[in-house]
């Protein structure tokens, strides 16, 4: 569907959307349907050329091995005759070579006034034109964004689709099936919810104040993540702490549990005395 709506908008005239901000075929496109219509309009012309020149090469390579081969095996009658292919390139037949000699010669090499074929002007110019169409494209009319500015665009899109993702995997964790992660990114993200939310209670190095002390072996709820999932989850309103499910989503628990057991054995200054079971 939205191949055909680029289509459709294409052969309503490229020019006539470039001048307005809203396409005027009654086509609601989004900001990529708009670029894609510009990269296929530049890209389309693009490859003409290029198959054009392609084609171009090839009819005359074959144009010029015929000639070589009708010098070489000469025909009465038929030797001044040039297909209308040569006539189209301008080309002249080799007996009258004397004719396009020009007065010019460097080490007995004299040189020829042979005609640029018309095709390949075209080409050339047809080069010129396109770069005309890429400055006003990118850097006048700005309906297509440049390389930097396509990258940052690209970057948000998949920042937004990470996350819809994050979103939809942190609804299927629960302590039941929770595993930590040793992900840089998010040991930093725990790490950042802890000095948040839990250093109050918990000492900035996890030392303990109101709370337990968080880097001995002595648990009081246990130590493993499934556990520290669930008390961060739950909270133990019998102690004084809340439980956090409401502010923060399956996902930054794991993180900020994961962060916690990072903790372990670093034995900050100031450590509170431990309490509960050892682990």
């Amino acid at each position: 569907m939205k191949k055909l709506k680029i289509i459709a908008l294409l052969l309503a005239g490229l020019p006539a959307w470039a001048q307005t901000s809203q396409p005027q075929t009654g086509l609601d496109l989004s900001p990529e349907e708009q670029t894609l219509i510009v990269y296929y309009a530049v890209g389309g012309a693009f490859l003409l050329i290029l198959l054009a020149a392609s084609l171009l090469v090839m009819a005359t390579a074959i144009s010029l091995i015929i000639r070589l081969n009708r010098e070489i095996n000469p025909q009465p009658q038929e030797e001044q005759k040039l297909s209308w292919w040569e006539r189209f390139n301008q080309l002249k037949p080799l007996s009258k070579e004397k004719e396009l000699l020009l007065e010019e010669e460097f080490d007995g090499i004299l040189e020829l006034n042979n005609p640029i074929p018309f095709w390949f002007n075209v080409l050339f110019y047809g080069t010129i034109f396109m770069s005309i169409v890429y400055l006003l494209v990118y850097h006048v009319w700005d309906l297509a964004p440049l390389q930097a500015q396509e990258y940052e665009q690209e970057v948000k899109l998949a920042e937004i689709q990470r996350e819809e993702y994050l979103k939809k995997f942190a609804a299927s964790i629960d302590e039941t099936n929770v595993e930590p992660t040793t992900e840089a990114n998010d040991i930093v993200s725990g790490k950042q919810i802890y000095m948040t939310y839990c250093a109050a209670c918990h000492g900035q190095l996890g030392e303990g104040k109101v709370g337990p002390n968080l880097t001995d072996k002595f648990w009081l709820h246990g130590g493993d993540i499934k556990s520290l999932f669930k008390t961060i989850k739950y909270g133990v309103p019998e102690k004084g702490m809340i439980s956090w499910q409401k502010q923060l989503n399956p996902l930054q628990i794991r993180n900020v549990a994961s962060y916690i057991l990072t903790l372990q054995g670093t034995n900050p200054p100031n450590a509170k005395a431990p309490e509960g079971t050892e682990m």
